[in-house]
């Protein structure tokens, strides 16, 4: 599992000439990685110069540690979903009620597999939603940290986007497609102009 196992176990994965993990894992990766930014900075926005925003600060820090433990969740699904398409188009076909119920299952975890980066999109939205929140509060020595997690997010739902439409572009059914398009189409949309302006904002900060 990715979540369990080392940076450098996880990198030599990454690079090795195997299906997984692949994008999808990355991009979880970016959205947890962007979490555990946000929760940082919450931490590092206690005591008492920060004492007017503890309710804040702590309702963002424990937001932001629950979207790191969801984020390493979709990565380790993510993995599984890939390799359930990877095993689908593995079944046998050498009759037409094989190559019927192939084509079926192909189909089917395809639209599973689009899922997990949908869900993702979902986390990288929350990340950016929690920087914004704690961007005015946040303690000024780690402002930058706040801009670097909104980038992270919209790595995270950029990449997801990808990884979703490269599972659309494979289903072969018109109605499942037009489904599953209708489902996910503009949702990273959202994510990215919040990152976009998270960061402007940031950045007016370090240099007021």
């Amino acid at each position: 599992m990715i979540s369990s196992e080392t940076i450098n176990d996880y990198l030599a994965r990454l690079a090795s000439r195997q299906p997984t993990p692949g994008g999808g894992a990355a991009a979880a990766l970016h959205a947890a990685q962007g979490a555990a930014l946000i929760a940082m900075v919450a931490r590092y926005t206690t005591g008492a110069k920060f004492e007017q925003h503890a309710e804040l600060v702590a309702r963002i820090t424990s937001a932001a540690d629950h979207l790191v433990v969801e984020a390493l969740r979709l990565a380790d699904a993510d993995e599984h979903a890939f390799q359930a398409v990877i095993d689908s188009y593995k079944l046998p076909s050498d009759t037409d009620q094989l190559k019927s119920a192939r084509k079926a299952a192909i189909q089917d975890a395809l639209m599973q597999a689009a899922q997990t980066p949908a869900q993702l999109i979902g986390v990288a939205g929350a990340v950016v939603d929690l920087a914004t929140d704690l961007v005015e509060a946040a303690n000024p020595n780690v402002i930058s940290d706040v801009a670097a997690a909104a980038d992270a997010a919209r790595a995270a739902a950029t990449t997801a986007r990808v990884n979703i439409d490269i599972n659309v572009v494979a289903i072969k059914d018109p109605a499942a497609r037009a489904e599953l398009a209708g489902q996910t189409d503009g949702l990273e949309d959202k994510v990215v102009l919040a990152a976009d302006s998270l960061v402007k904002r940031v950045r007016e900060r370090i240099f007021s």
